[in-house]
C-alpha cells in the first residue's frame, strides 16, 4: 500500500485535475448553447430556399447550369472532392473518431482528394497518405456565412472545371445534445432527392406538401435565366456546406461536455476511492503505532 504522503500528492492532483475538467465542461456548454441556436436559426434558411428551389427546378431538364448536372459518360473522371469537417483540439469523446473512421471506409477503391475543415481530420488523413488539396484551421466559433466562401468558392470552382464528378461532405449530424450522428451528403451536382432527404434530415416538413396545398409557381425572370439558376445553385451550395459547418460545430461542443462531464465524475469517484484508501493507511499507521507504544509499556513494566 502507498504510503499515506503519496495518496495525499495523488488526490491533490485529481482534485486539480477534476477543477480543469470541471471548467471546460462549463465552457463547452455554454459553447453549445450558442452553437445550437444558430443551427436551429439557419434550419429557417433551409426551409425557404429548399421551397424556392423545388418551384424553379420542376423543370430540371431545361436547366443548363453544371451544379446541377451529373457528368456523362465522356466526361466522367472517376474523381470525388471530399470536404471532412473535424474539430481543431481534442477532449470532445469520439466526435472526431467518429467522423474520421466514416472517412476512411469510402476512401477504399475511391479516387479522393480531401479538403480538411479542422487539424483533427488534417493529420488523420495525412497519416494515412491520402491527398489534401486544402486544409482550413482558422475558423471561428460562431462561424458566419461569409467565413466559408473561400471553402464553397474551392468546392464550386473545382466541380465546375470538370476535375471531379461529385462533391461530398463528411460531416456530424447534431441529434441531441447526447446524441451526434456522423454522415456523408452529396453537395455537387446537386439532385433533388439529395436536397429533399438533406432538409428533411434537418426536421423540417413542408407543409404545403402535407396538407396537398403545394402548386407549380411560375417565375417571371429578367436577364440570363441560365445565369439567375445558377448563381442560386452556388447559394444553395454555401448554404448546405454552412449547415454542415453548424451542425458539426454543435455536435463538437456537445460531445466535449458530455466528455468533460464524464472526466468529472469519474474524478470524483477516484478522489473518493482514494481517500478511502487514505483513511485505511491512516488508520493502519495508528493501530501500529499504538501496538508499539503498548509493547514498549510491557516491557518495561
Amino acid at each position: 500500500m502507498a504510503g499515506t504522503k503519496e495518496i495525499k500528492r495523488r488526490i491533490k492532483s485529481v482534485k486539480n485535475t477534476k477543477k480543469i475538467t470541471k471548467a471546460m465542461e462549463l465552457v463547452a456548454a455554454s459553447k453549445m448553447k450558442r452553437a445550437v441556436a444558430s443551427t436551429l436559426r439557419s434550419r429557417l434558411y433551409a426551409e425557404y430556399s429548399w421551397e424556392i428551389l423545388t418551384s424553379i427546378a420542376k423543370n430540371a431538364e431545361e436547366i443548363t447550369s453544371p451544379l446541377f448536372n451529373e457528368r456523362g459518360k465522356e466526361n466522367i473522371t472517376g474523381k470525388i472532392l471530399l470536404i471532412l469537417i473535424t474539430s481543431n483540439r481534442g477532449l470532445c469523446g469520439a466526435y472526431n473518431a467518429q467522423v474520421i473512421k466514416k472517412t476512411l471506409s469510402m476512401l477504399r477503391g475511391v479516387a479522393v482528394d480531401i479538403v480538411t475543415i479542422g487539424k483533427k481530420g488534417d493529420v488523420a488523413m495525412r497519416r494515412v497518405n491520402q491527398s489534401v488539396l486544402a486544409s482550413f484551421f482558422e475558423l471561428p466559433d460562431n462561424i458566419s456565412i461569409s467565413d466559408i466562401n473561400p471553402i464553397s468558392e474551392l468546392a464550386i470552382n473545382e466541380y465546375s472545371l470538370g476535375k471531379y464528378d461529385k462533391v461530398l461532405v463528411a460531416y456530424t449530424d447534431f441529434i441531441s445534445a447526447l446524441t451526434q450522428k456522423p454522415n456523408i451528403k452529396q453537395i455537387l451536382p446537386i439532385s433533388k432527392t439529395e436536397l429533399k432527404e438533406f432538409v428533411e434530415s434537418l426536421g423540417y416538413i413542408d407543409q404545403h406538401e402535407e396538407h396537398g396545398l403545394n402548386k407549380k409557381i411560375d417565375y417571371l425572370f429578367e436577364g440570363d435565366r441560365d445565369k439567375f439558376i445558377g448563381t442560386l445553385a452556388e447559394k444553395l451550395t454555401k448554404m448546405q456546406i454552412y449547415q454542415m459547418l453548424l451542425e458539426s460545430n454543435a455536435s463538437e461542443q456537445s460531445s466535449r461536455m458530455v466528455a468533460m462531464k464524464n472526466a468529472s465524475e469519474a474524478s470524483g469517484e477516484m478522489i473518493d476511492d482514494l481517500t478511502l484508501v487514505f483513511n485505511k493507511a491512516r488508520q493502519s499507521n495508528i493501530t501500529r503505532e499504538i501496538s508499539e507504544i503498548s509493547a514498549g509499556m510491557a516491557s518495561v513494566s
